[in-house]
């Protein structure tokens, strides 16, 4: 089982990024899915996170990202994406991907709700 996140790299603020996270060992559409990021100094907190594993999508979006951040999955690639819009120095961190296997809505954001993570990979966004 694992996840392996990529895309990260530095960029100049008002700019796009996009990461993936591929899946291998478990399919990912069975599963919830979140992006966390940590920023030095800082906890781990969730970015975008989905759940349809009963067939109906819930999302969540950090209020921080809302309106620049778009969650997709690719269930045939068994990937996962996070396009980043219109970046800001503040959302300079290290994202992680991760996937849960019994999710609640309600917990959805947080980490420990999930059972598998990447390894990371590090965003800079230049001011």
């Amino acid at each position: 089982v694992q996840l392996q996140a990529s895309g990260g790299g530095l960029v100049q603020a008002g700019k796009s990024l996009s990461l993936s996270c591929v899946a291998s060992g478990f399919t990912l559409d069975y599963h919830a899915f979140g992006w966390f990021r940590q920023a030095p100094g800082k906890e781990r907190e969730a970015v975008s996170c989905i759940d349809d594993s009963d067939g109906y999508s819930q999302y969540f979006y950090a209020d921080s990202v809302k309106g620049r951040f778009t969650l997709s999955r690719d269930n045939a690639k068994n990937t996962a994406f996070l396009q980043m819009d219109n970046l800001k120095p503040e959302d300079t961190a290290v994202y992680y991907c991760a996937a849960g296997s019994s999710v609640i809505y309600s917990m959805l954001n947080s980490r420990s709700s999930y059972d598998y993570w990447g390894q990371g990979t590090l965003v800079t966004v230049s001011s």
